[in-house]
């Protein structure tokens, strides 16, 4: 078995949870279409009970289709390359270049930008790279400063300005030192 192989445990419940998921959208549909209520959908003639669970099934091939191209984003968001979502996809390099076209950049360098936070009363400065890559500087309420340790970076400024905002926390006036407890 490899890693993306789940077990028959695993699948009777990944199924009972797509059901699970599936059937009050089936018969929303259903009611929608008739007019009758939710609960007398089953009650109805099957051939149209099948559709309209058909139609439930589209409704969520198209949301997982969503959802997987937002993965594949976030995943060339934090660094990963078409050859490894390739891999986690089960599809060639190429494939996956064509299944999600902008889910890794190739843009030029972005120019370097720079925000600041300002949080429990101290600050912190958000500075970009020209590689894309985030980090940042920061002085506590309580007058302690600390650049980010050399060589570390994040994907995004929001990953940046979550660092920094606790280490901002951990030096706001009155702030309790947990580590001497």
């Amino acid at each position: 078995m490899t890693v993306s192989e789940i077990t028959p445990e695993e699948q009777a419940e990944l199924d009972k949870a797509l059901y699970d998921a599936l059937n009050p959208l089936a018969s929303a549909i259903r009611s929608r279409q008739t007019g009758l209520p939710a609960d007398r959908m089953w009650a109805a003639d099957p051939i149209e009970v099948a559709l309209s669970v058909l139609t439930a099934w589209k409704v969520m091939d198209a949301e997982v289709r969503r959802l997987t191209a937002h993965a594949a984003a976030t995943a060339g968001s934090y660094g990963a390359n078409y050859e490894q979502m390739g891999a986690a996809w089960g599809i060639t390099r190429q494939g996956a270049r064509k299944k999600w076209p902008d889910a890794v950049s190739r843009s030029a360098p972005a120019p370097a930008g720079r925000s600041t936070l300002a949080l429990f009363g101290g600050t912190a400065e958000l500075v970009q790279a020209p590689s894309g890559d985030w980090s940042w500087t920061a002085v506590g309420a309580d007058g302690a400063s600390a650049p980010v340790p050399e060589g570390t970076r994040y994907a995004t400024a929001e990953e940046a300005a979550a660092h920094a905002g606790v280490f901002l926390k951990e030096h706001a006036l009155g702030a309790v030192d947990l580590s001497q407890h």
